[in-house]
């Protein structure tokens, strides 16, 4: 059994990494080519000779840091089409039959293949969850050192959070190529709702202890006092509004700058610890998480359906191909795979619009295919 174990592993890892190196030198073209565009300008856009130029080394490394992120979304494709290719041709070849007397059952080979999917499971969750978040981040403020700051919309990315007594709404225009926010205003709340302060600063930090750190913040402050009763007003209430500049100005926050990122950044290039910790912080403050929840069980779900495609390919080795039908089922498999990552995608738009459940819109398609793969394992390997 190890003999087989050594066979069947190494042919479907070689694979699989052939397709998957094959995969991402496309993309690294196509990345690549639509960067082109951007060469010679500097963040202003205009054409320049300053050291500040985007060069063609800065898009190549720019490139080169979406790579981790390409690579979480090819790698069940990529063991698909690897594992469909090696059964195919162990079959075509009458190895597998040479296998299958040798001891090799299908329920065998189906452990053996699922112990396979496994590695890839943790391969994908750890490239997705660690290497591509940090890769894509360093990758967007690279972009943005050249070719300006990071936002969203015209208006920039909106926050709220609740503390004991007041309530912040929080608007950052943009992020730019040192981590920091620009373009920050926070409003603050009091306990019956009414605005109570207005702080605005060009530019602001994360500090280490949970806080914020505004430079030249300009503060303006709501004040309503009661007065005392007359015979003609019966107590009117005074308005105050003061304003101050404050050269660096603290504020205690829990938006971290992972949310921050979260809401300037796209959602699926975030950890799955840091959209949960989001989602947590959404729903405590009252706002609808639907896109960053179905985000989240993304994440959970994806790395399993690398489980789902060896069950698939498996059925492959017990087909009977004639000379050169084997690319047929090559590019079955092709099509399968791709059918899946757009299946992916668009359950997740259809969940956000009809607000089904976040875990069923993630879910989906995985079942799907899985319900797919294990009946043609019993039609073709079982029943045959």
């Amino acid at each position: 059994m190890r003999t087989i174990r050594r066979l069947i592993y190494g042919e479907v890892l070689a694979s699989i990494a052939f397709v998957a190196v094959g995969f991402l030198a496309l993309f690294f073209f196509f990345d690549l080519v639509d960067e082109l565009q951007y060469l010679g300008k500097n963040a202003a856009g205009a054409v320049s000779n300053d050291a500040n130029t985007y060069q063609i080394r800065h898009a190549l490394m720019y490139v080169a840091l979406l790579v981790p992120s390409h690579f979480y979304e090819l790698v069940p494709i990529s063991v698909l089409i690897g594992t469909i290719f090696v059964m195919a041709r162990l079959a075509q070849s009458s190895e597998y039959t040479i296998l299958r007397t040798s001891g090799l059952e299908p329920w065998r080979a189906l452990r053996l293949l699922l112990s396979l999917g496994a590695f890839f499971v943790v391969l994908c969750f750890a490239v997705g969850d660690y290497l591509a978040p940090a890769a894509d981040r360093t990758a967007q403020l690279l972009k943005a050192r050249y070719q300006g700051r990071i936002t969203v919309g015209q208006t920039g990315a909106w926050l709220k959070e609740k503390q004991t007594y007041t309530s912040y709404v929080v608007n950052v225009g943009a992020l730019s190529a040192d981590n920091e926010m620009q373009g920050v205003r926070v409003f603050e709340f009091d306990n019956k709702g009414l605005l109570a302060s207005i702080t605005q600063s060009p530019r602001a930090r994360f500090a280490r202890d949970d806080s914020w750190e505004l430079d030249n913040a300009s503060r303006t402050e709501f004040t309503v006092k009661a007065g005392q009763p007359t015979a003609t007003d019966g107590g009117r209430e005074s308005a105050r509004i003061s304003i101050s500049s404050i050269n660096s100005f603290r504020w205690p926050t829990g938006i971290s700058a992972e949310m921050v990122s979260v809401a300037v950044l796209k959602p699926e290039r975030m950890g799955t610890l840091d959209l949960f910790s989001y989602v947590r912080h959404l729903n405590a403050n009252g706002q609808s998480a639907q896109r960053y929840e179905i985000e989240f069980w993304k994440k959970v779900f994806y790395p399993l359906s690398c489980l789902v495609m060896v069950v698939l390919a498996l059925p492959f080795a017990y087909l009977h191909f004639r000379s050169g039908g084997i690319a047929g089922y090559v590019f079955g498999g092709v099509m399968i795979g791709i059918s899946f990552f757009l299946l992916n995608n668009v359950f997740g738009y259809i969940g956000n619009l009809q607000t089904w459940q976040p875990w069923l819109a993630a879910a989906a398609p995985g079942l799907l295919y899985m319900a797919i793969s294990l009946g043609a394992f019993g039609w073709l390997v079982l029943r045959r």
